[in-house]
């Protein structure tokens, strides 16, 4: 199947360890790891690299909530809305080729900026990919669908 733009990378970013805090980069280095420099760099492969849409910071805004871009935990913030690709759907970033590997579950800290956030996002805040291919992902760089395997909510299948 050829492959399918679906977007532009909007920003990125990272964690360190000892804080909270988010860092907004321009570039992005991934590996077998996830992301080098993250703290969750080299924890877990199947959640090595979170991907989040401007959809869910939309959502909330619908409440009256704002909340500041990477504050879902993102690495890779994009204004298409992937979370109906199916697991093993493969995405390719700038040089890098990432494996759809599990919807994000929500967590409890979320509710700091407003107690409605975690019900509002419960399946809206982002999925999680591992590397299968590393190399450097850069803001604007665009995004491919290589293997498309998007769910549908009819029945004809």
């Amino acid at each position: 199947m050829a492959d399918h733009k679906v977007d532009k990378v909007l920003k990125l970013f990272i964690s360190q360890s000892g804080t909270s805090d988010r860092f907004e980069r321009e570039v992005i280095a991934l590996d077998g790891g996830g992301v080098v420099e993250d703290k969750f760099h080299n924890k877990n492969s199947q959640r090595s690299v979170l991907i989040a849409s401007t959809a869910s910071y939309n959502l909330v805004s619908i409440y009256g909530i704002e909340m500041p871009f990477g504050y879902l935990g993102e690495n890779i913030l994009l204004d298409f809305n992937p979370y109906n690709l199916e697991i093993g759907t493969k995405i390719k970033i700038g040089d890098v080729i990432l494996e759809i590997s599990q919807q994000c579950t929500i967590c409890n800290h979320l509710g700091v900026i407003d107690v409605k956030i975690p019900t509002l996002l419960k399946n809206d805040r982002g999925i999680f990919a591992k590397v299968i291919s590393g190399g450097e992902i850069k803001v604007d760089d665009d995004v491919y669908i290589l293997q498309e395997q998007i769910k549908t909510t009819s029945n004809s299948r």
